[in-house]
């Protein structure tokens, strides 16, 4: 605990004790009021049930005043956390060097009180202002009942979790100026999709990149590979230059693109060289499901499956691939997507483009394959699953690991244990393409000599097959819609992977035009060509 700051058990209350003057100038606005009964940390009868209103009003009172007051173990002692919150208060005046702080409470939302936060930051000489909005939530304590603030970090800033905290002082890593292959810069504001990969980018090379560091409030994160999070620089340091693989308007084609969905998230790659053109997400966290989503990609796993049939010769994209109503493998009957009629005379290629599941399970039957089939065509045909793929940024390159009884089945239509992202399905489609599998960069490999993944790849008679059947998938079968009007030679796959727990099936499409390759995949988006597919189709026109 830092100096000045002193904690004890006494009682059992929490009782805090804070040494030291020099708090600065901290003051309350008020607009939380109202009576309800003393939210104080003294003693209380116990009460049960949710807090009251006047409880809510008068914690959040308290707890903002001490706060504003610079009284960090007063406001520890309303929460239901105390030390942490001590630790974090202290912190905020101590590390994160903030003074002159007016707390604006609103109303208060049942047990929830937002409020906003106004602030300067000063470290050696220099200040900038600060403003943000924060809220926070009363809850009833477990053990005394009385009603406190349900302390995480969050309270202090939004953009903390657990662990993290506020620093003010020189960056950790030089400021980074990410340019694409035309040496366009590629700034957040303006492709808000690459602010994650940019502060991976920045953690990774700045220093290599060259530059100065600057002087900024920024959070660190517990996790010290994940780098930190500037929120507001007092001094620019001089910032270094970094290439990257992406095309600035293929990015800014994916970043509208994504905005059609909540949890939507698309990755383009260039097939002949593997570099990464656009990668995009829409979603309330921040995270990068494109890179690192690790989730079933539902019916595009097909184009690794069919490439697993060719290769072992149990079928032929012009030979016979039945499509049953149903299909039972080892005790499990698999179904068709509704509204999918039978088919007993189709061929491979036809039932790949019409997305036959039972036509894919039928086939996991034939002799030659065993459970680890499709783990071996993934791994040497696709490099999936190769734990080694060194993109430049963290990223996850996909799992199909050897799967008994009826999960065989299952991971053929992409369900099962097979768990993919846009970036490995992206990937997946750009070497059906080409028959070689070149690992994806976002940074080229001279930049670091960082040794890349290998894989075989595949036969050219194999490519040729899929390239048939995908793009039948493209012309006539399941993609035709969102496919329609992309000139030139196109291909794709459609799939919906269904979630235990979620009501509606994720969207998956991923396809090819020219030298570009694209999949996205949307949360809950349902069929493949419904979300995900315009999604791609977008990527592509640009692309």
């Amino acid at each position: 605990m830092r100096n000045g700051a002193k904690a004890a058990l006494v009682g059992g209350v929490f009782a805090v004790m804070v040494g030291g003057a020099g708090y600065g100038a901290y003051n309350l606005v008020s607009g939380v009021s109202g009576g309800g009964g003393s939210a104080g940390p003294g003693p209380e009868q116990v009460r049960t049930g949710p807090p009251t209103g006047g409880e809510v009003r008068d914690t959040a009172r308290q707890f903002l005043t001490a706060w504003a007051k610079g009284d960090a173990g007063r406001a520890a002692a309303y929460t239901n956390h105390a030390e942490a919150a001590l630790s974090a208060l202290t912190g905020y005046r101590e590390d994160a060097r903030l003074t002159k702080v007016r707390l604006t409470p609103k109303r208060a939302s049942g047990a929830r009180v937002p409020f906003s936060v106004s602030a300067t930051v000063s470290y050696k000489g220099r200040s900038k202002p600060l403003a943000y909005d924060s809220e926070l939530t009363v809850v009833r304590g477990e053990t005394t009942g009385r009603p406190l603030v349900d302390w995480s970090a969050a309270v202090l800033h939004p953009a903390l979790k657990k662990g993290d905290t506020l620093v003010t002082g020189e960056a950790k890593a030089p400021a980074l100026q990410a340019v694409d292959r035309a040496g366009t810069v590629l700034h957040a504001k303006q492709y808000p999709s690459l602010g994650p990969l940019l502060a991976d980018l920045r953690t990774k090379y700045a220093r290599t990149a060259g530059g100065s560091p600057g002087v900024e409030l920024y959070v660190r994160h517990a996790d010290e590979d994940a780098g930190t999070r500037t929120l507001l620089t007092l001094a620019k340091g001089r910032p270094g230059k970094l290439r990257t693989t992406l095309s600035a308007p293929v990015q800014k084609a994916a970043e509208q693109a994504v905005l059609r969905n909540d949890d939507a998230s698309v990755v383009a790659v260039e097939p002949s060289t593997g570099e990464v053109l656009a990668v995009a997400n829409h979603r309330e966290d921040g995270w990068n499901a494109a890179f690192l989503g690790k989730v079933a990609p539902g019916s595009t796993m097909k184009i690794v499956s069919a490439a697993m049939f060719l290769d072992k010769g149990v079928a032929k994209a012009d030979g016979p691939a039945p499509c049953p109503a149903t299909a039972t493998w080892q005790s499990q009957t698999f179904h068709n997507l509704t509204g999918l009629a039978p088919d007993e005379s189709a061929t491979f290629a036809e039932s790949f483009a019409r997305s036959c599941n039972t036509a894919f399970v039928k086939l996991v039957d034939e002799g030659g394959l065993t459970d680890a089939s499709l783990t071996e065509e993934a791994r040497d045909g696709f490099g999936l699953g190769l734990g080694d793929w060194k993109v430049g940024v963290p990223s996850f390159d996909g799992s199909v690991p050897p799967s008994p009884g009826p999960e065989r089945a299952a991971n053929a239509i992409g369900q099962g244990t097979v768990q993919l992202n846009p970036l490995t399905m992206a990937s997946v489609t750009a070497t059906a393409m080409t028959g070689a599998f070149r690992q994806p960069v976002i940074v080229p490999r001279s930049l670091d000599d960082r040794e890349l993944a290998t894989a075989r790849g595949l036969p050219a008679s194999t490519v040729a097959q899929l390239r048939r059947m995908m793009r039948r998938t493209a012309v006539s079968g399941t993609g035709a819609r969102v496919m329609a009007g992309l000139p030139g030679d196109i291909g794709a796959k459609t799939g919906s992977a269904e979630v235990g727990g979620q009501a509606t099936s994720d969207s998956w499409f991923t396809g090819y035009r020219g030298d570009v390759a694209a999949a996205a995949m949307v949360q809950r988006g349902g069929h493949g060509g419904d979300a995900a597919g315009p999604i791609v189709a977008e990527v592509l026109r640009v692309g």
